[in-house]
């Protein structure tokens, strides 16, 4: 997007609201008098909805294209993982056996935290194939855990990385890893879904709960109805996801096809993940 100015014949919205509100310091009015668009309250209205759901859509859009961010590197995981350092502490306040059980197991599963970060590094580190634009911009949740640690890896490059994080019942803070500047928060869960899949060029899923799967189930339903064009999904840890999902069962059952198996690969280990995608860096035209 153009950033060069130019003339105005008519006052902007901004000089406006600047004035608008020095009146309303000096004299005082009601909330009737008040400029729409700085009347919280009146944005706030049931019936309004529409009109925040288009602004939800619109900012993150023209701002990365102010960015020039041209594409994306998903990352989907839990945000339970403990990284490395932090897993012995969650054991060790453990309050009771299952508690203990489920601490040990979530200790197990902090390797998925450095291979986020190792990946999300070394996508990050990859040169930009066309200079002033960027591409394949590592993008997460924006919260902690495997998005932390995606974050993380594109900080440890150098590089700026994306945060798309939810307002929640229980407080998600931003991780600290993620650009000033392209760091966003989402009301609604379908407009960030969408924004997740408006310029990726690749879904790397780490294991997860409920909203991991949500993810990965949209992204997976589009493709396989061709809503969008095929990218490449990684799901990491095998184990974990046949156990979590039976597939195959779904195929017995008839309500996938075998075809659809294919949609996603399974890896083990960030060499596995960088085969797939680091050739992407390589495909300008599919960035363009």
């Amino acid at each position: 997007m153009s950033k060069k100015t130019r003339h105005r014949l008519f006052l902007s919205a901004g000089d406006d609201a600047r004035k608008h509100k020095k009146d309303l310091e000096q004299i005082g009015y009601t909330s009737s008098y008040h400029l729409a668009f700085q009347d919280m309250d009146f944005l706030l209205r049931e019936d309004l909805r529409p009109i925040r759901l288009q602004l939800e859509l619109l900012k993150p859009e023209l701002l990365l294209q102010e960015a020039e961010i041209q594409s994306t590197i998903v990352f989907y995981g839990s945000a339970r993982i403990p990284d490395p350092d932090s897993a012995e502490h969650l054991v060790a306040k453990a309050k009771n056996d299952q508690e203990r059980a489920i601490a040990l197991r979530l200790k197990e599963r902090s390797v998925y935290y450095t291979m986020a970060r190792d990946l999300a590094y070394r996508i990050s580190a990859m040169p930009q194939p066309i200079e002033g634009e960027r591409h394949c911009v590592v993008l997460s949740g924006g919260g902690p855990s495997i998005m932390e640690a995606a974050n993380r890896g594109a900080y440890d490059a150098e590089a700026p990385s994306i945060g798309f994080n939810i307002v929640l019942p229980h407080e998600q803070c931003p991780n600290p890893y993620i650009d000033p500047d392209l760091n966003f928060q989402f009301h609604y869960f379908a407009l960030r879904k969408m924004h997740f899949l408006l310029r990726a060029r690749a879904l790397v899923a780490f294991p997860g709960g409920y909203g991991t799967l949500d993810e990965l189930f949209e992204a997976l339903t589009l493709i396989q109805t061709r809503k969008i064009k095929p990218i490449p999904v990684i799901l990491f840890g095998q184990e974990f996801w046949t156990k979590a999902i039976n597939f195959d069962f779904l195929v017995s059952e008839g309500m996938i096809s075998p075809k659809d198996l294919h949609i996603f690969k399974y890896v083990e280990d960030v060499d596995q993940a960088w085969e797939i995608i680091s050739p992407l860096s390589l495909l300008k035209s599919d960035c363009e």
